[in-house]
């Protein structure tokens, strides 16, 4: 049995082939990369999302040990017997005689716990270092992020874009303006669908992993055809997609970035990049990828805008940067939020997608069938419907954390417990991002072929957004009036009759009772 001084680990999502580790090879040590049950069932996972990450961790410890570092790979079938994490790594470093454990620092709170506490009690030299990833290191959320306090996030994505000067000009936002939101809410119109490019897919064969996970009765949901995953499990497979981005869809991401269609059943993601899997699990580093985005802009200024390079931009140096504060400032508080007091249980068609109102319908088919969905899917289709509905925030949580590929509590609860389920007290949003039919329809073709009427807000044929939304800004009124972004809500819900309201109120409340029927 070879012997190693110092056994590190590597995570799921701990997947950089560019962390100061690998600058230099060292006989003495033994990477392990390991499947754990674990970490299938601190939640109920889409299928590929599993995938997808047991196959990066397969290739990623291929790749190091091709490159001569000792790995040692296992799969379920080797840690069957471990319950935990603790176990694994006493288990490992026993059997190869190490005197030292190294981790780096998770992205997640139960795991940052979890290790810390073996840290404590080990007999081992334990140490943890930085995962060397984000643009904002771990030590300096303190200094831009406080506890339960809101941070404007154009306030944050401004410095961050002075700090590593992307996309500035003598220290002023190149174009004139910080952001070009406004240039980029666009709905599609019928030549715009003809003409968006096929996405970049592979064909990984997974099926000896999908063969392991009913071996050892790995409980999980929704598809995946054929065994086989289209999303990019190595670093060339990335790149590859990053490349596909720059040279066929950035040129029309930021304009189209919101919008939705009905009409895309082979291109679920449109203008999207496909590559927030490949960025979470560190495949690519964040900045990589925004060099290589304002690169392909400065060869084809003629071309792409900056409309469409600083929306990409934004969501990576800004939002991504800025929920990952939100969640470690406020955790472990955070996950209990619930400011409006929602309860209401997830309505069953979250796990099959068959439901009339299309626009849910069709986001929450192509989450189950693809383990994606964009961000206005997420937060203004499905989202918007829970929190109107008044679902508990934990199980939109578990849902979201289950079903989304690129979904690690980092950053998906701020995103959906925060941001799209205004719970946290006001933390990320200073408003609810609640909306009528009218927004849908205004973003998309949802509405055309659905069976009920976007127009109608009361009736057997109405729209459930309409009336639901109104219930809500009504329930809502004694939180939310204050509140300067929403005032004219009120004014408009004021200026009905009271027989309007009623009735506004009477059918929410049908809907509300038996939400199943929807």
């Amino acid at each position: 049995m070879t012997h190693y001084k110092t056994l590190r680990l590597i995570l799921g999502d701990q997947l950089n082939p560019s962390h100061s580790w690998f600058k230099h090879k060292d006989n003495d040590t033994l990477y392990l990369v390991a499947e754990l049950k674990q970490e299938t069932d601190y939640v109920k996972h889409h299928i590929q999302k599993i995938c997808a990450f047991f196959s990066a961790m397969e290739n990623f410890a291929h790749a190091l040990s091709c490159a001569e570092f000792n790995v040692l790979h296992l799969t379920l079938d080797e840690t069957q017997n471990d319950k935990n994490l603790p176990d694994l790594l006493n288990r490992i470093a026993k059997k190869y005689h190490c005197s030292a454990i190294q981790y780096q620092y998770p992205d997640e709170f139960r795991l940052k716990e979890q290790l810390s506490l073996f840290k404590q009690a080990s007999t081992y030299n334990v140490t943890a270092v930085d995962s060397e990833h984000f643009l904002l290191p771990f030590s300096q959320i303190k200094e831009r992020f406080s506890k339960n306090k809101h941070v404007t996030m154009e306030h944050f994505y401004r410095a961050m874009r002075k700090q590593f000067d992307v996309l500035m000009e003598q220290g002023k936002p190149e174009g004139g303006k910080w952001n070009f939101d406004s240039n980029n809410r666009n709905k599609f119109s019928k030549n715009d669908l003809v003409d968006i490019p096929l996405p970049k897919v592979f064909n990984n064969d997974v099926s000896t992993i999908i063969d392991r996970l009913d071996k050892h009765q790995v409980s999980y949901f929704g598809e995946i055809k054929n065994q086989r995953l289209q999303w990019p499990t190595t670093r060339k497979q990335a790149i590859s997609c990053l490349e596909y981005f720059c040279e066929n869809l950035l040129i029309n991401f930021g304009q189209f970035q919101d919008a939705m269609t009905n009409q895309s059943e082979h291109n679920t993601s449109l203008y999207h990049s496909r590559l927030s899997f490949a960025i979470n699990a560190k495949l690519l580093h964040p900045l990589y990828v925004i060099n290589r985005v304002i690169n392909e802009y400065r060869q084809r200024p003629n071309e792409i805008s900056i409309s469409q390079v600083e929306g990409f931009v934004r969501q990576i140096l800004g939002w991504r940067e800025y929920v990952r504060g939100v969640y470690w400032i406020n955790m472990p508080d955070y996950a209990r939020k619930n400011q409006l007091q929602a309860k209401n249980k997830l309505p069953e068609y979250f796990w099959h997608g068959s439901t009339k109102m299309n626009c849910l319908s069709h986001s929450l088919s192509q989450s189950l069938t693809t383990a994606y969905a964009h961000h206005i899917q997420r937060l203004m289709v499905i989202g918007n419907f829970c929190m109107l509905t008044g679902i508990n925030p934990d199980d939109v949580d578990n849902w979201y954390l289950g079903v989304y590929i690129d979904a690690i509590e980092w950053v998906e609860m701020p995103n959906t417990r925060g941001m799209s389920q205004f719970a946290d007290d006001g933390i990320i949003a200073t408003k609810p991002y609640a909306a009528s039919g009218n927004y849908i329809n205004k973003m998309s073709d949802y509405c055309k072929s659905c069976q009920y009427d976007v127009k109608q807000k009361v009736g057997e044929k109405a729209c459930p957004l309409n009336s639901l939304y109104w219930n809500f800004m009504h329930t809502h009124r004694s939180k939310l009036e204050k509140n300067p972004r929403i005032g004219m809500v009120y004014k408009n819900w004021d200026r009905q009759t009271e027989e309007q309201k009623a009735a506004l109120l009477k059918q929410a409340a049908a809907y509300l009772v038996d939400l199943e029927s929807l």
